[in-house]
């Protein structure tokens, strides 16, 4: 049987807003790839001449203009476009190293049950390993059967999916905006019946800006985290997920605003709530119990299910949270 060309197996989605100039670095890298995939840009209404310039410098670049800022969920509309079997994500300071997506496909074709793969990140020119890999690389769930360890997280913008699979579960939910978005989506996928993985083999590099709002996305994250327990959780994790966002909120100054918006959002959330299944549960108390254990040891640097970093909670503290932090403006 004839093998399809790679191209024709994976393609590309680039989520940016407001940052042309690392964009056209970020694409120059991605069409000299030698898989040569298909390139998908998801422009979440940038005021700046983004678009224009994409379309006039690469004209084989699918820009797709999401007419307003939808954070992480601009990635949704782009995914709808993708015509391959595997979609990978990177930002506009992210990009994939030569040889990671053929990679991918390989090892996407040899386990139908693995759904996701995240892939192991480098950070700017000395390419020092993002710590949250090796945080993922000791996953207390281990890798029997599969091409790495399991984890119950994911980085959304250093990973690969089966594209059916990331359109079945909806992608990602607009109202999480930028903030640890990954989690729910990592749930759906373990709901499924999938794996997450983390892969040594592939590789992202990540050149970050210096330009973070620590303080919004401490509370971003932790709203997100309880809108996402109420969605996906036992009552239990949500009313515990609920009080750490109040104590962010305390700390930060911001309980009153951040508290009334958190109770107007549970209008929309639990009406959605749908628990995960007992499997699921599973895993995430064997992530808790294996990073209470590393943590009690000192040699572990994963934080707890639920508080919105770590393994446990879609790690959300390496360039997932990095670059999706920027891409929402």
């Amino acid at each position: 049987m004839e093998q399809k060309p790679l191209a024709s197996r994976i393609s590309v989605v680039v989520l940016t807003h407001n940052r042309a100039d690392e964009l056209i670095a970020t694409l120059e890298r991605l069409l000299a790839l030698p898989e040569r995939p298909s390139i998908f840009v998801a422009d979440n209404a940038s005021g700046d001449n983004t678009v224009s310039l994409v379309r006039t410098l690469f004209p084989t670049v699918r820009v797709i203009e999401c007419g307003a800022n939808l954070g992480a969920a601009g990635r949704n509309r782009a995914a709808e476009c993708v015509g391959t079997d595997y979609v990978a994500f990177c930002d506009d300071d992210t990009w994939w190293e030569p040889g990671s997506l053929e990679r991918a496909v390989q090892l996407l074709d040899a386990w139908p049950n693995v759904g996701v793969l995240s892939a192991r990140v480098v950070v700017g020119e000395a390419r020092a390993p993002d710590p949250i890999c090796a945080v993922m690389r000791a996953s207390p769930l281990g890798g029997d059967g599969l091409p790495g360890p399991a984890l119950i997280g994911y980085m959304a913008g250093a990973c690969v999916f089966r594209t059916a699979l990331f359109r079945e579960i909806g992608g990602y939910e607009p109202r999480l905006f930028i903030g640890g978005e990954e989690e729910l989506v990592a749930l759906d996928v373990l709901a499924s019946g999938h794996a997450i993985v983390y892969c040594d083999q592939l590789t992202v590099h990540h050149h970050p800006s210096p330009a973070r709002n620590s303080g919004l996305r401490r509370r971003t994250l932790a709203r997100n985290a309880a809108w996402i327990a109420w969605l996906r959780l036992p009552w239990q994790e949500a009313c515990r997920a609920t009080l750490r966002a109040f104590g962010v909120w305390a700390r930060e100054g911001t309980l009153l605003r951040d508290g009334v918006a958190l109770l107007r959002g549970l209008a929309w959330a639990l009406p959605r709530r749908e628990v995960v299944p007992p499997h699921v549960l599973g895993l995430r108390e064997r992530v808790r119990l294996g990073e209470r254990a590393a943590l009690a040891s000192n040699t572990g640097t994963g934080v707890g299910v639920g508080t919105g970093v770590g393994v446990g909670a879609g790690v959300t503290t390496g360039p997932g949270a990095g670059v999706g932090a920027k891409r929402g403006g």
